[in-house]
């Protein structure tokens, strides 16, 4: 199986498309693996020009997960956004278009301050600042998110369908494609104590606002008006920092990627980097 490390930790990741297409990472939110970009929205990516990177961050699907107690164990977004960098190196890709979701926007944001020279583009997407006052969830959604965590899959299953029909797009919650792939997350890696470390990383990462207003990547900003997770708040923020930053309001989008959104989802990646496909 393909990995690339960053010290002790071996970060799983998959491609499509031909090599020498524009590279586009995808990366995950938290406690999400590599297979919630599914296959079919990679392949649309693909079809637009690029050569799609997805991948597993630290503690969660086929990457390390590291132990508390482990030396590297209490980490940052800083670290995961080297853990980026890592998969790119191992690829030989000098710059690469990035595309986050929620955490994964943290992390990109992270990449765009700390990494610059490697990237040729950042879409941010669902996600926030750090900044407190910006992004903030509803009560029933912090109540579900940091609820205790299922110790079975239909337990999982099910929490998983209560976290959507909370914040995800409400028009788009479907019932049977939410069960499938959350059995196919828990049979790949259930790790909740992975997830808390991620969580943790967050915390103690702080907010990411001054960097941001040095930021000289082009910069693309997307949420949807439907987020109870990160409210749109978090996403305006981030492009009222980035000196010209574009914001995209996605209407009716909760905090999930149905697939009624992929192909605009796609168009939009696609012109901000300049990519045209077939």
């Amino acid at each position: 199986m393909p990995y690339a490390r960053n010290g002790a930790v071996e970060l799983y990741f998959e491609t499509f498309g031909p090599a020498e297409a524009a590279p586009l990472v995808l990366v995950n939110g938290l406690g999400s693996q590599c297979i919630n970009y599914d296959e079919a929205w990679c392949e649309r990516f693909v079809a637009a020009g690029f050569l799609v990177v997805r991948m597993d961050n630290r503690d969660v699907g086929l990457s390390t997960h590291l132990t508390d107690g482990h030396p590297d164990a209490e980490y940052t977004l800083s670290a995961m956004a080297a853990d980026v960098i890592a998969v790119l190196d191992h690829l030989g890709i000098d710059r690469a278009h990035v595309c986050g979701l929620s955490m994964g926007g943290m992390i990109v944001q992270t990449l765009a301050i700390e990494h610059p020279d490697r990237l040729l583009s950042v879409t941010s997407v669902m996600s926030n600042t750090g900044e407190p006052e910006y992004g903030q969830a509803s009560d029933e959604a912090i109540g579900l998110l940091f609820g205790p965590p299922a110790t079975d899959e239909e337990a999982y299953v099910q929490r998983q369908l209560a976290g959507l029909r909370c914040w995800g797009s409400p028009t788009h919650v479907d019932e049977v494609a939410i069960r499938a792939s959350a059995i196919a997350a828990f049979r790949r890696s259930f790790d909740p104590a992975g997830r808390a470390r991620q969580a943790m990383a967050v915390g103690r990462s702080g907010s990411r606002a001054e960097g941001l207003r040095a930021v000289t990547v082009p910069f693309l900003v997307l949420h949807g008006d439907r987020d109870t997770l990160i409210d749109i708040s978090g996403g305006r923020r981030t492009a009222e920092l980035v000196p010209g930053a574009r914001f995209v309001q996605l209407d009716g989008m909760g905090h999930d990627y149905p697939p009624a959104y992929w192909d605009r989802w796609v168009a939009l990646v696609a012109e901000h980097a300049g990519v045209g496909g077939s």
